[in-house]
Parts: structure tokens; C-alpha cells; sequence
């Protein structure tokens, strides 16, 4: 018999924002390691795709828009009792401070920052995470370490979750469970392909990177495993920073 602290088999993970970028690779990736996944977005369709990539039987495909309070709540009441939860859904807009308006603020900050921690609550208050269980948030490098002009907003929310899963880790400690955060630096999702920047932006970006690339969405993923398995029992309020080295220059 094999030892692997890293394995998840045993363990029942949900994983928000699933149809795409971070939160499809980290479904796919806790799969292999012998999890059931519970699997959620708001594109039925592209969340059948995912799971048609899972690995094993028994994973669960459920479609919700966190967006919005009664997506969240019928999110809880279908969920199984869970041992960790990945938060990978979100957005980014991108704007200028001085055209920032209140509307555009309130969207990114219900998606981004409220929908992850008022599913977290009920979720807890459900009893529907185990005790030993794993509280994931992907935060990023932008906001609590870094600033990019026109990311205001997206950076805004990202600090704001990195601050909630500090406050979290300590209070849920002793329930045993344990709250930490990813901060990836730019990685390759369809989250950075828009009409805001041409594809020669983002390679110039990438120049700056001491890899001269971006993170691939199994990197990150990898990393978010690690706070999901036995491997980071110790671990709790942390937040891992998977940046290819660009804040350290």
C-alpha cells in the first residue's frame, strides 16, 4: 500500500466556479486523487463537460448562480456532507477608479467576495462540513500583495477575502477546521481573455514573470490540494502565494 498524504480519497469536495479556468482544473485534479466532487456554476452545459473529464463515480453536478441568495440556498440544500470546499467562482472588470461606478462595485463584491463566505456560513451552519474538514479561498496576488491600474475593483474584493479567511481560520480552529487561501499570480483561464487586453499585452505581461509564462490552472490547483489533504493539517490561516515568483522581484 502506497503513502500519500496528498490523497483525497475519502473525501467529498465541492468546487464553486467549476465550468472553467482554476475551479475545472481543481475538480478534475481532486478527482485523480480519489475524491467525490461536487460540482457547481451557472453554465449547465459546461459543467457536463467537466464532469465528463472527472475521474471515478459518485461526483455530483449541481447548477446554481451564487450570484444571487437563492442560488446559494439551493446550492446548501442539495450539497452532501462535505470534507473540504474550493471557492473558484468569480469575475474580474476592469475600469478605471475615476469611472468606477457603485453598481459595477456592488456586482464584483457579491460575487467575488459576499457569495464565498455567506456559502461558507450556511454551509457550517448546516453542519455539512466535517470536522477536519478544509475551507479553500482563491484569493490572488492582486489586492493583498499587488496593485495593476483599472483592477481597483477586482483587487478590492480579493483583499477583502484574504482578510475573511485570516478572521475565519482563527475562529473555526477549534471546530478543527481549517481556512486558508491560494493567491495565484496570472494564470491561463478565460477570466484574462477579454476585450481589455490584447493578447500583446498579455505577452509583454508575461515577460515579467521570472518563468516568462504564465501559471497553467493545474498549478494552482495543485496548490489548493494541498490545503485540502491531511498533507496540510497544520496549515490554517496561510495564505500560499503560486506566482511563479513575480512578487519577489
Amino acid at each position: 500500500m502506497s503513502y500519500n498524504p496528498y490523497s483525497l480519497e475519502g473525501k467529498t469536495i465541492l468546487v464553486t466556479g467549476a465550468s472553467s479556468g482554476i475551479g475545472k482544473a481543481t475538480a478534475i485534479e481532486c478527482s485523480k486523487l480519489g475524491a467525490r466532487v461536487v460540482i457547481t456554476g451557472r453554465d449547465e452545459a459546461r459543467l457536463q463537460q467537466t464532469l465528463s473529464s472527472l475521474e471515478g463515480e459518485g461526483h455530483v453536478v449541481i447548477t446554481a448562480d451564487l450570484g444571487e441568495d437563492d442560488g446559494i440556498r439551493f446550492l446548501v440544500e442539495r450539497v452532501p456532507v462535505l470534507n473540504g470546499i474550493v471557492h473558484a467562482a468569480g469575475i474580474s472588470d476592469t475600469v478605471l477608479f475615476q469611472f468606477l461606478k457603485k453598481e459595477r462595485l456592488e456586482n464584483i463584491f457579491n460575487i467575488n467576495f459576499f457569495a464565498p463566505v455567506v456559502l461558507s456560513q450556511l454551509l457550517l451552519k448546516k453542519k455539512l462540513l466535517q470536522k477536519g474538514g478544509s475551507i479553500v479561498f482563491l484569493s490572488s496576488i492582486d489586492g493583498p500583495v499587488t496593485a495593476h491600474i483599472g483592477n481597483s475593483m477586482y483587487s478590492a474584493t480579493k483583499g477583502a477575502l484574504s482578510a475573511m479567511m485570516q478572521n475565519m481560520s482563527i475562529e473555526l480552529a477549534s471546530k478543527g477546521i481549517r481556512v486558508n487561501a491560494v493567491l495565484p499570480g496570472m494564470t491561463e483561464t478565460p477570466l484574462i481573455h477579454n476585450d481589455d487586453i490584447t493578447q500583446e499585452q498579455l505577452n509583454k505581461d508575461m515577460e515579467l514573470y521570472p518563468l516568462k509564462r504564465y501559471a497553467d490552472p493545474r498549478e494552482i490547483a495543485w496548490a489548493i490540494i494541498y490545503l485540502l489533504s491531511d498533507a496540510s493539517t497544520f496549515t490554517i490561516g496561510a495564505s500560499l502565494v503560486v506566482d511563479g515568483g513575480f512578487t519577489i522581484l
